[in-house]
């Protein structure tokens, strides 16, 4: 469901024809802005960063629920303060579709279900390799979705335009060279679903002319996830049995692997031709689908890796303490590899104060959804939602 389908009235501070009037009224009574049928929507709220506290305020006056819906592309703007809405306003990350919600996925496989013990799964995807190809260039934007197949592919590319030229100098104020953005994309696409550090990032860049430091990468990254660009994936740090060093590095993503590609300027037909980047593109495309399901049941999402570089390319953690391991692979060659791999993570993991998990999963590009001899659970992408 849209914001704008759950409102009752809307106000879009990006009106061209009103946007000057609503900024002017925000400078002087926004309690004006907030008139209206309830729930009344704010679009794009951060343009006027007081109407968070007018918010706050009249939600204290009004003593009910459900009043307002603010949404926003990006964070506000560098030296905006405002009280945090604590008890008073509910956060929520919107991010793409997923496939399940783009109705690719048949949905037959629920992630929630798993977690409550109902491993006994038996299904099939309709999701060819092909398929993937195109999602993962489409990318899960609304906008794209809907569109004929020949036109679909354009949404991602005008996006990667607007935030090079506009959008990453917006966020904070800083003028930013529009090429070295393009070049930190870029490099970040190259680098995506991996565990790159800020020195492999620079020194990817510095193969072209312009070059980067160490202080203004840090103001580029934290300007692009301050506009919903990359979200990288934290590692996780259980209990462990032994004494083994796990890797603390996150790993690199964009907010949907659309990005990467479209930066790169390939496409689904690129991608077939390149099945190294195929898989890491991939890996992305089903750590954007687990993020959107884990939340939808109060998860997060981490990686793991240790020293001896036994690693799980994605953990779900819930509030409650549950969790389960998860491998991606593309092809039916790798799921034998990537089971033992689970079941040995399973080993060295201290049960006894992480618990047991709830499921073992190898993520697949295939076609089958069953459960092994050994407890392990192959599930396609195309099976999967929330």
């Amino acid at each position: 469901m849209t914001s704008s389908r759950a409102a009752n009235s809307i106000l879009y501070m990006q009106d061209a024809d009103k946007s000057r009037s609503y900024m002017d009224l925000a400078d002087t009574q926004p309690s004006l802005l907030l008139k209206g049928d309830t729930p009344r929507l704010i679009d794009e709220w951060q343009m006027a960063p007081v109407l968070w506290d007018a918010v706050r305020f009249e939600v204290d006056q009004r003593q009910a629920v459900g009043q307002f819906i603010l949404t926003g592309s990006s964070v506000p703007k560098d030296g905006v303060t405002a009280h945090t809405g604590t008890g008073r306003i509910s956060q929520m990350l919107m991010r793409p579709m997923s496939l399940f919600e783009s109705k690719e996925s048949d949905g037959s496989v629920s992630l929630k279900s798993l977690f409550e013990s109902n491993l006994e799964i038996s299904s099939t995807s309709t999701l060819s390799i092909e398929d993937l190809a195109f999602a993962i260039c489409r990318g899960g934007w609304p906008a794209s979705v809907s569109l004929p197949k020949e036109y679909a592919l354009d949404t991602s590319i005008n996006y990667i335009e607007a935030i090079i030229n506009e959008d990453i100098s917006t966020v904070d104020g800083i003028d930013k060279n529009p090429e070295r953005v393009r070049l930190l994309l870029r490099s970040l696409a190259r680098n995506i679903a991996t565990m790159a550090t800020n020195t492999t990032i620079i020194n990817d860049m510095q193969t072209n002319d312009l070059s980067m430091t160490p202080p203004t990468l840090d103001i580029y990254l934290n300007a692009l996830r301050r506009i919903f660009v990359i979200e990288d994936q934290p590692a996780w740090s259980p209990a462990i049995r032994s004494r083994t060093a796990i890797r603390t590095s996150s790993k690199r993503h964009f907010v949907d692997p659309s990005i990467a590609t479209a930066v790169l300027g390939t496409n689904p037909m690129g991608i077939l031709k390149d099945f190294n980047t195929f898989g890491f593109l991939f890996e992305s495309l089903c750590t954007r689908d687990l993020r959107i399901y884990s939340a939808a049941i109060g998860g997060n999402v981490f990686h793991y890796r240790d020293r001896y570089n036994l690693e799980a390319d994605i953990i779900v953690s819930l509030r409650d303490g549950r969790w389960a391991a998860i491998e991606v692979k593309m092809g039916q060659k790798q799921i034998e590899e990537a089971a033992e791999n689970l079941l040995k993570l399973k080993e060295r993991i201290n049960t006894d104060k992480m618990g047991e998990p709830s499921f073992l999963m190898v993520l697949t590009a295939g076609e089958f959804a069953y459960k092994r001899k050994d407890d392990v659970l192959i599930v396609p992408i195309g099976c999967l939602r929330d």
